[in-house]
């Protein structure tokens, strides 16, 4: 399960040691991180990382089984959690200490920056071959941080991205060795961290309005 600390200036969320999927414990943990962070008025910025071979396989297919009278709600609170993240009135930063897949990419991709495992771990959307087409909301939001041409690679081909080909196709912003990989994100986003929250904040709702206004209306 997800867990916050703070040292400083810099809040970090670890996301769990094990494929860190959203199940919807890890959606409320999100959630209530989420606001504690956005809530504060003093300089701050966000890392995300794993602790193990994931950073996130992203939906929580099993429980969607066992579950499939809730789907709408739980896309709501995916769609949801994707637009706080991208909007939220700190800078950002994805540590990608492992795989990742899916809407797990996609919470990557809400972040500010993204910075690669360069030698382990794959960045991938598969829906095209699982057969779960993407909502609009995470369409927009995938195509509002890529390129027209690595959007098409990646949303229609399924292809796996090692840190060279994600950097190279500006998926992610940087690569690392794991064990530089948290100075490397940190790095991203230290120097921004005393930002004004409330300009940083409606910066990004305006950059992002288009995908904020799919993901609420497809949620």
């Amino acid at each position: 399960m997800p867990t916050l600390t703070k040292h400083g200036p810099l809040w970090t969320i670890d996301l769990g040691e094990d494929e860190n999927r959203f199940s919807p414990a890890f959606l409320a943990s999100m959630e209530e991180f989420c606001d504690e962070i956005a809530s504060g008025t003093e300089p701050a910025a966000l890392l995300t990382t794993g602790g193990g071979k994931f950073y996130s396989n992203g939906l929580d297919l099993d429980w969607l089984g066992a579950h499939p009278d809730e789907m709408d709600s739980y896309v709501h609170r995916v769609h949801g959690l994707f637009a706080r993240v991208l909007t939220l009135p700190v800078p950002t930063v994805a540590a990608l200490n492992g795989h990742s897949f899916g809407a797990g990419a996609m919470l990557a991709m809400a972040h500010d920056y993204r910075v690669m495992r360069e030698d382990r771990g794959y960045f991938c959307f598969p829906e095209v071959d699982i057969h779960i087409p993407f909502t609009s909301g995470m369409a927009t939001l995938i195509m509002s941080k890529l390129t027209p041409r690595a959007a098409a690679d990646s949303m229609m081909t399924g292809r796996r991205y090692g840190g060279a080909d994600a950097s190279a196709a500006g998926i992610v912003d940087a690569t690392a060795a794991l064990e530089g990989l948290h100075e490397a994100a940190v790095c991203m986003v230290q120097d921004l961290a005393g930002k004004d929250r409330d300009t940083l904040g409606k910066i990004k709702q305006v950059m992002f309005a288009d995908a904020v206004a799919a993901l609420q209306k497809t949620s």
